[in-house]
């Protein structure tokens, strides 16, 4: 069989983590899995790169945790606006449509031109799922999500830290302009990760590094008035439903993470944005 070369930018490269993330999760035995994605698997099957490089290291199984905290945000926000509309920013190989689509809703799934071109060797348009290639960072690219009309579920996953600040105030202004309300998923990091990212168990192993730091997720509250955060948490904070609903191994691991108070751990943050 012929596998798909990648021909990716540095940044773009590292959408290459959380998908061999869900892959090696998705093979793991009945009962010890966070998530299933046989559509990650057939892609790290298919594509031509050294996913070992990753192995070994605990940002897989963080992946896995981060992707499955935003798919139950996705989820409830389904449950609530079943024919709502969902734009994943940056979406990589993400398949989160495949593991949580309704059957309803409208998904629009953004990133760069390299990523959309190999975005588009395993996924097909459809009347309700479209893929855009653009930067976030150009606002063209929202017409077609504000044509559909909404409400809107925005995805940015382990995207916005590879900015810089001032990028990131962009963009979230951008965004709040063009969907008022939506609530925006992202990750943020603080200075520690960003000062240590060298010798990072998964970033080390790519030349992409993140710009960005964000101390107190509050602080998004303060850059424009309106932004509300709704959640914020870390691994060993997890919602209780999200939490009691891992597999065992992981939930040992989680309380072996509260008993260390690991600074890395404290360090990265998963949130909940509504957008003013």
């Amino acid at each position: 069989m012929t596998r798909q070369a990648v021909h990716l930018g540095a940044t773009q490269e590292t959408l290459l983590i959380p998908l061999y993330g869900r892959a090696v999760e998705s093979r793991k035995p009945e009962g010890e899995a966070v998530l299933r994605d046989p559509a990650a698997e057939a892609m790290v099957e298919a594509i031509d790169y050294d996913f070992s490089r990753f192995d070994g290291g605990p940002s897989l199984t963080g992946a896995v945790l981060r992707t499955n905290l935003f798919d139950h945000w996705v989820r409830a926000f389904l449950a609530e606006h079943p024919g709502g509309t969902i734009v994943e920013i940056g979406a990589g190989l993400n398949t989160r449509y495949e593991r949580v689509d309704n059957g309803r809703a409208h998904w629009f799934e953004l990133d760069l031109p390299d990523v959309i071109e190999l975005r588009r060797t395993f996924v097909t348009d459809s009347a309700r799922r479209r893929m855009l290639a653009a930067s976030v960072l150009d606002a063209d690219w929202t017409a077609a999500p504000q044509a559909q009309g909404g409400p809107y579920f925005l995805a940015a996953e382990a995207v916005l830290g590879f900015l810089p600040e001032d990028g990131v105030r962009r963009a979230l202004d951008m965004l709040a302009e063009r969907f008022p309300g939506a609530l925006l998923a992202l990750d943020t990091t603080g200075p520690g990760m960003v000062d240590t990212q060298d010798s990072h168990d998964a970033l080390s192993k790519v030349s992409a590094r993140l710009r960005w730091n964000c101390p107190d997720p509050k602080l998004l509250e303060e850059w424009r008035p309106g932004n509300r955060l709704l959640a914020s948490h870390i691994f060993t904070t997890m919602p209780a439903e999200v939490h009691d609903a891992l597999p065992p191994r992981h939930q040992e691991m989680i309380a072996a993470m509260k008993q260390q108070d690991l600074p890395q751990v404290r360090d990265y943050r998963l949130n909940l944005l509504q957008l003013g």
